[in-house]
């Protein structure tokens, strides 16, 4: 019979004594941010810490992205850590040239993958627990630099906006029985941890309208104001917000991305981009249905043309509840009952590891040890060992507590055969990508 608790206690001894290896990594990621699918030094950064473990690394999963392997037992779990950083060209840290910045703290993410790892190749455990572990570096978790990701897209590089979804799709996961990550907490300098919880899913959209552009102070009624027709597009969109069922948590949040070219020119080419988030897949349809509705009003409101093209977004995250029980006993322990969030609740922001619970049972934890609003220019890490060691002796005792017990293998595989197969996963996922086209120009 396995003893668990002795396990434990070997893998968190072997994190600590890579503590000052874990931070590092976790700075020098932070120096240099990296957007999403452009991560080649991060990439390199964390197969060097996997190798330096002897590990063999496979590198460029989709486009980048780095995992290695652990053991070769009948249950195989994995453990992601997100690559890719965001812009906000405000922040103290940000890149000066692309505004780049972990200002969501995917740098700790990277510090929790490696030093799960750590632990593990440390204690020398895993044969002990008849399983196998990947070590996931995922690309392109942020759903941004969208241009770019389109031209990957296009030229037949990807097929998907997010990382996650690309790595399904290419059967990285194919032998996976369950996923597990970390991510910082919004505004929680202190030690908390919340582990159950589901977020909505979204639609991304690009639109596009063409008016007729024409001089604006000498002829404007010569043109059609392609900015008047998103004005319109938009505010019909408010129009539609009182028809959201509250239960439904949708959020629809565009911007303008290109409102014409000169002043003294009746816009003709305006661009919009926008999520259309939702708690549930039908919810993410119906409103998006009301959206192109409402955008396409704009079109001939002012008779211009309209093209909305919709690409797939992330899924709604499920978090399992066998995972969940055992993470939590593990918070208990290692970081005090205090510091356990509520249970239950629904968060409507995205994350792309939704993709990876409609095919996996999984869990994704907000953890404190951060200050200021992720996204935002004040977000920094204020308690290292909260940010960057507990949550890997939280992640390294909870894949202990999970593959050491039978009651709670058998659960995962039930929970696992419940879910979406990978086509039917893939086949819903490519169900949002449509593009929508009416012309009022005369």
């Amino acid at each position: 019979m396995v003893d668990a608790d002795a396990l434990k206690q070997q893998v968190c001894a072997a994190i600590d004594d890579n503590r000052e290896a874990i931070i590092d990594l976790a700075k020098s990621v932070e120096a240099e941010p990296e957007l999403g699918f452009k991560e080649t030094k991060t990439t390199r950064k964390v197969a060097e810490a996997f190798e330096s473990m002897g590990l063999s690394v496979e590198e460029e999963l989709a486009v980048t992205g780095a995992r290695a392997r652990l053991g070769s037992g009948e249950m195989r779990a994995a453990v992601f850590g997100e690559l890719d950083a965001l812009v906000n060209p405000d922040h103290p840290k940000a890149n000066p040239e692309t505004g780049a910045v972990h200002a969501c703290g995917h740098h700790a993410q990277l510090a929790h993958l490696v030093g799960v790892a750590s632990g593990f190749t440390g204690a020398g455990v895993v044969d002990e627990l008849d399983a196998a572990i990947d070590f996931v570096g995922v690309p392109a978790e942020e759903y941004l630099d969208l241009s770019y990701r389109r031209e990957l897209i296009e030229s037949g590089q990807t097929e998907f906006v997010g990382g996650k979804q690309e790595l399904i799709r290419r059967g990285h996961l194919d032998d996976v029985d369950l996923g597990i990550m970390m991510h910082a907490g919004n505004d929680a300098p202190e030690r908390v941890v919340t582990s159950d919880f589901s977020t909505n899913g979204f639609v991304g959209k690009f639109v596009t309208y063409r008016g007729r552009e024409a001089h604006a102070g000498a002829a404007p009624e010569e043109g059609v104001n392609a900015l008047n027709a998103a004005m319109l597009g938009m505010n019909a969109i408010h129009a539609q917000r009182e028809r959201f069922a509250d239960e439904d948590a949708v959020r629809v949040h565009p911007i303008i991305t290109k409102g014409g070219d000169g002043v003294n020119v009746v816009p003709a080419d305006v661009q919009m981009e926008s999520y259309v988030r939702a708690k549930s897949v039908d919810a993410v349809r119906e409103a998006n249905v009301a959206v192109n509705r409402a955008l396409e009003s704009g079109a001939m409101g002012v008779g211009a043309d309209v093209e909305i093209n919709d690409y797939p977004g992330y899924m709604p995250l499920r978090t399992d509840p066998t995972i969940v029980g055992a993470y939590d006993d593990n918070v208990r322990d290692l970081v005090g009952t205090d510091a356990l969030g509520p249970s239950g609740t629904h968060l409507t922001g995205s994350t792309d590891m939704g993709d990876v619970t409609q095919i996996l049972p999984g869990i994704h934890p907000w953890v404190g040890g951060f200050e200021g609003s992720l996204h935002a220019r004040d977000f920094r890490v204020v308690d290292e060992e909260m940010a960057y060691i507990l949550p890997a002796k939280l992640t390294a005792c909870t894949l202990v507590d999970v593959l050491a017990s039978e009651e709670r293998r058998q659960s995962i595989l039930a929970a696992k055969a419940a879910k979406k197969d990978t086509e039917t996963y893939l086949d819903e996922v490519r169900s949002f990508r449509g593009d929508v086209e009416a012309s009022y120009l005369d």
